[in-house]
């Protein structure tokens, strides 16, 4: 299977990583991030699906949510994305890590997490930062999971 590292509708890219690995499968969400630190939206290997840190980045043409709880959706949905293309679903989530930049959003980006992951009730970390790559985002995710 091939894949661009641009858009977020190309199939997964396999790759081995050496004799008796398993293959690794990756997602690229189009952010303009990835090509330029090196990284993919989301990695499988075996059973394994690892989310890179999510930020609430709106589709083309939108503005970036106001609401600490609309943030979170966002960065859940591009997660929860990325993860079904290789073949996960918040069901199979074991860990999200998230971080706030604002203490006082905690409330609302936990009933958003709760909406997103409840079905897998994971464990989770909630951390304040001092801030994220945007001023404008309140929050950013990071999301594995076992395939069973």
């Amino acid at each position: 299977m091939g894949e661009t590292a641009k858009g977020t509708g190309s199939p997964p890219r396999e790759t081995a990583k050496g004799t008796g690995s398993p293959p690794r499968q990756r997602v690229w969400s189009g952010s303009p991030w990835e090509p330029v630190v090196g990284f993919c939206r989301a990695l499988r290997v075996g059973n394994r699906v690892i989310v890179a840190g999510t930020a609430p980045v709106p589709p083309a043409g939108e503005a970036v949510a106001d609401s600490a709880y609309e943030q979170m959706l966002r960065c859940g949905a591009i997660a929860l994305g990325a993860m079904a293309k290789l073949g996960a679903s918040a069901g199979d989530v074991v860990r999200t890590r998230m971080y706030v930049t604002d203490a006082s959003d905690a409330e609302a980006v936990g009933r958003a997490h709760q909406k997103l992951f409840r079905e897998a009730s994971p464990v989770t970390t909630m951390v304040v930062v001092a801030g994220l790559l945007d001023p404008a985002w309140k929050v950013e995710i990071e999301v594995e999971a076992v395939v069973e």
